[in-house]
């Protein structure tokens, strides 16, 4: 098994940045979150030479000030002991406002990465939106005046996504790291992809086949492995979509006026699905780091996701409680 250059941990499989060379997990491949300019810089810089047969305390104030002259700091130290055993970085060297412009930060994968998080946030409510007007836009439902229920379907999808988000994000504040809601250029290019798509097909008369919308994800500094402040994070996304989408499903059962409950109750079974997409243990969904943390919050999560998005399906298809 190979270990993480950022981390340390064993895993089977690790990706070599093309920036600095090292090889790193799948929490850390992305040059953000290994500290790829701090890391280049630590490679260019001398290193200090410590005789193989004695032992050095790298931890001490000593060490620091005389191998590597720098003034003794209360952190933890980075170097190496007995010329072999490298000493993994704990400590996150993240300035006190990595989002800002003169931060140093590199930002690879994400627009506009210094703008404010009210636009990013915006443009990715429109784009979600949008998509589900066109995914959501029925001509029967016109026909029978029921024009309200696209607009009100394709709200409850872009809250879904954004109360996810937004889970993730309130999670890291908590731990106290930093986060904001970014545009990822992949994500747009899908995004967009899709939404051309589906205008064409509406065009065209045929049914827009169900779209992939990421136009963004909420970006959070300082995750060093994976552990409990790790997958905590992880999962607030889908616990929002099942609180969420709880909170609709009860409401579409107690309200009796038909249809609104039937679509009510078709917005708590869209807050399930997406929780349960995200909990597949594979890319970047939030599943695979929820998986590795701790396999008992996983499956306890994913399995209730996927109870409720059974129970509502057969509901929303019968639709005989709905109609009572």
């Amino acid at each position: 098994m190979a270990k993480c250059y950022h981390c340390g941990d064993e895993v089977y499989e690790t990706f070599q940045c093309s920036e600095c060379g090292q090889n790193y997990c799948t929490l850390h491949r992305e040059p953000i979150n290994h500290e790829c300019r701090i890391v280049k810089e630590s490679l260019s810089a001398p290193q200090p030479q410590i005789p193989s047969h004695t032992y050095t305390d790298v931890s001490t104030p000593q060490y620091q000030q005389q191998y590597t002259g720098v003034e003794p700091t209360s952190g933890v130290v980075r170097g190496v002991s007995d010329g072999g055993y490298t000493w993994y970085r704990q400590e996150k060297l993240i300035p006190e406002n990595a989002f800002d412009k003169d931060s140093g930060i590199e930002f690879k994968g994400i627009m506009m990465p210094h703008k404010s998080e009210f636009l990013h946030l915006l443009i990715g409510a429109i784009l979600i939106f949008v998509i589900g007007l066109i995914g959501f836009w029925n001509v029967q439902l016109i026909q029978m005046n029921l024009m309200w229920a696209i607009f009100m379907l394709a709200g409850f999808y872009t809250t879904a996504f954004l109360f996810h988000e937004f889970g993730h994000r309130q999670t890291a504040i908590h731990f106290g790291l930093q986060t904001k809601f970014r545009l990822l250029t992949f994500g747009m290019i899908i995004t967009f992809f899709s939404l051309i798509m589906g205008l064409t097909m509406l065009i065209a008369g045929a049914t827009p086949l169900p779209a992939f919308a990421l136009p963004g994800a909420v970006v959070v500094l300082g995750l060093d492995k994976i552990d409990r402040k790790t997958g905590w994070c992880k999962a607030a996304g889908p616990i929002v979509n099942l609180v969420y989408g709880t909170i609709l499903l009860v409401i579409s059962l107690y309200v009796r006026i038909y249809p609104l409950n039937l679509f009510i109750g078709y917005a708590g079974f869209l807050n399930f699905s997406l929780g349960l997409f995200n909990m597949i243990p594979l890319g970047i969904l939030d599943g695979q780091n929820i998986f590795k943390w701790n396999k008992g919050v996983y499956f306890l999560l994913s399995g209730s996701l996927l109870i409720l998005v059974i129970i509502t399906w057969m509901l929303i298809s019968n639709q005989t409680l709905y109609l009572t």
